[in-house]
């Protein structure tokens, strides 16, 4: 039986901006100097639109919310075996905000921001592998 064409539709939405904001944090990766401040945000980006994504195409309601623990935990009512992918992401929360207004910290090491791109790529990867092909970009 084919899958609903909406929620495939709407889960790929989900899938193909989180993609956008990858590749965004790794091309403002290579500005001289690169952008961490950027970077860091959009990896936090990637992995909430990724697991929003994955709640799309289970069809669970989820509201507007950054936190990617919070998040993470609705997919783990799907796929525990995403316990790992969840740890390592919900650190990448505060990216949302931490480094987007003036105030004492300026912005993350290159360090902090490969690891969170890394990161980022690992849970997209993860979530993408457990949705179906067709509702993938």
């Amino acid at each position: 039986m084919p899958h609903d064409p909406i929620r495939v539709a709407d889960t790929r939405a989900w899938l193909r901006r989180a993609n956008r904001d990858l590749r965004t944090a790794a091309h403002v990766m290579t500005a001289e100097p690169p952008l961490l401040d950027a970077a860091v945000f959009h990896c936090q980006q990637a992995v909430e639109k990724a697991m929003k994504a994955l709640l799309v195409w289970h069809d669970l309601p989820f509201r507007k919310t950054h936190n990617l623990e919070e998040l993470g935990a609705a997919c783990l009512r799907f796929d525990q075996t995403l316990d790992a992918f969840v740890a390592l992401a919900a650190p990448l929360t505060e990216y949302a905000w931490k480094f987007r207004y003036p105030g004492e910290l300026l912005e993350p090491s290159e360090t902090e921001a490969r690891e969170a791109l890394q990161i980022a790529r690992d849970v997209y990867d993860a979530v993408a592998e457990r949705i179906p092909s067709d509702a993938r970009p």
